[in-house]
């Protein structure tokens, strides 16, 4: 199969439509089932690899390398895969997700409200963190290869670039040349250093970028020497192209396309944590910067960045440590001091040397119970009231350089909102205090505690005054 193919030819069990795409390592073609009694479930697609005589051997690779991570990174964020051929007939048929790329809404509008930015960017970071999960790193983030589902929700494809932490990488033994989409990739990976989850952040601090300013940050080089700009040359702040562009999502921006990998984001946990929670981005001067750093810094930066050993490594082993985020839920009423001490406690225990950690401190109100004296606060007043609650019991806790973030929810149902909130969030540590009731009790009454323990997406403490 080196050309492209003409609706009504049959491969296996498959007839092809009409093409959808045609890429530069592969076509796209809607197919339905030979079999006029066989009907999908959901529309389907068919890729295949262009493999004429000028295409390169890193096409057929990608094929290779796709197939095995759509059929081990199944989830929500990944298309489902039917079947896939051979190296003799080689294609994958997958779902067709509906929806737009992120690359649709960019052709729309080149620059985006702040807050749109914020929630596509944090659909995209959670679908980034659970395939992290499953050990995939995708290595070829970009607008295009972004499809935003019609119901919401963040939809990665082409994972022919991808590295696999279980599997052999084929494209680091078969080739040493930089691969990827070159305005995307991260400095690491210019030379050679893949399986970095950080390095897909660095793609999504491109990402946003662009939908801030209608530029990409480094523009588009097709050279080796233009790439390694990026090692020490830093983008121009978004707020100097679009005064619009808030300083918390400058300060995101910026920290996701830091040339060191350990000076982003540690996770892209945490990256959707901050792009779901604005009023809680802690900006630095990174984020108010309004001019770029000048000549001298940047000659500086340009000996620093000649002189770094930017060397390719060797395969890692396994995928960088998580850094968790650490949830406490504290207790507003009939909360003993020793108790909240003991929350403390096990808050510092929790974050431990973990550098990049974060702690959430939550208190959860109940709608009715806004009432100081004979006074009915507002929503706001209680809001606000609870929030100087959250951050007097924690400032006697030692948080090093932890970001520590302040969050009051409301509902009739403690333990749920607990809940909701750890699994949307991505929490991986719940702190709480332990049930008062004896165990007799609890055998009888499900309390809050127990509730969370049984139901909760991750570990759970558990603590005692």
């Amino acid at each position: 199969m080196t050309t492209q193919l003409e609706p009504g030819h049959r491969i296996d069990d498959f007839v092809v439509d009409e093409c959808l795409h045609t890429g530069g390592m592969a076509y796209i073609y809607r197919v339905h089932y030979a079999d006029p009694e066989r009907v999908a479930e959901f529309p389907l697609v068919m890729k295949v690899p262009r493999m004429a005589a000028g295409d390169g051997a890193e096409n057929l690779i990608g094929f290779e390398v796709e197939r095995d991570i759509l059929a081990a990174a199944r989830g929500p964020h990944v298309p489902r895969l039917v079947a896939a051929g051979d190296i003799a007939v080689p294609y994958l048929v997958m779902e067709y997700v509906q929806g737009s790329t992120l690359q649709d809404w960019l052709d729309q509008a080149p620059r985006r409200d702040a807050l749109e930015i914020a929630r596509l960017g944090a659909l995209v970071a959670h679908a980034l963190h659970s395939l992290h999960e499953r050990e995939v790193c995708h290595l070829d983030l970009k607008p295009a290869n972004v499809m935003i589902r019609d119901g919401d929700g963040a939809v990665l494809l082409d994972f022919g670039l991808s590295w696999h932490a279980r599997n052999a990488d084929l494209l680091a033994d078969g080739l040493r040349v930089t691969v990827g989409s070159y305005a995307w990739i991260a400095p690491e990976q210019i030379v050679g250093v893949r399986g970095d989850p950080r390095s897909d952040l660095f793609a999504m601090g491109v990402i946003l970028y662009e939908m801030c300013t209608g530029e990409l940050p480094f523009g588009n080089p097709q050279t080796k020497d233009g790439l390694r700009q990026r090692f020490w040359m830093p983008p121009r702040p978004p707020r100097q192209l679009n005064p619009d562009v808030p300083d918390w999502l400058q300060e995101i921006i910026l920290r996701c396309l830091e040339p060191k990998a350990e000076n982003r984001y540690a996770s892209a946990a945490l990256l959707a944590f901050d792009l779901a929670h604005l009023d809680q981005v802690k900006v630095t001067q990174r984020g108010q910067a309004t001019r770029g750093i000048g000549f001298w810094r940047n000659l500086w930066r340009w000996i620093g960045g000649g002189a770094a050993n930017f060397r390719p490594s060797a395969l890692p082993a396994a995928q960088s440590p998580r850094v968790p985020i650490v949830m406490v839920a504290v207790p507003y009423r009939e909360a003993t001091e020793a108790t909240l001490q003991a929350l403390r406690q096990a808050a510092r225990r929790g974050l431990g040397n973990r550098p990049g950690a974060r702690l959430a401190c939550a208190t959860v109100v109940i709608p009715g119970t806004n009432r100081i004296g004979d006074t009915m606060q507002t929503e706001v007043e209680t809001h606000q009231r609870m929030l100087g609650y959250l951050r007097q019991w924690a400032e006697t806790i030692d948080v090093g350089n932890h970001d520590v973030s302040y969050h009051v929810l409301e509902s009739g149902d403690v333990a749920q909102a607990l809940l909701s909130y750890a699994e949307t969030n991505h929490v991986n540590l719940i702190i709480m205090g332990a049930a008062t009731h004896g165990l007799q009790l609890q055998r009888l009454i499900a309390t809050v505690p127990i509730k969370v323990a049984m139901q909760a997406p991750c570990t759970v403490m558990l603590v005692k005054a």
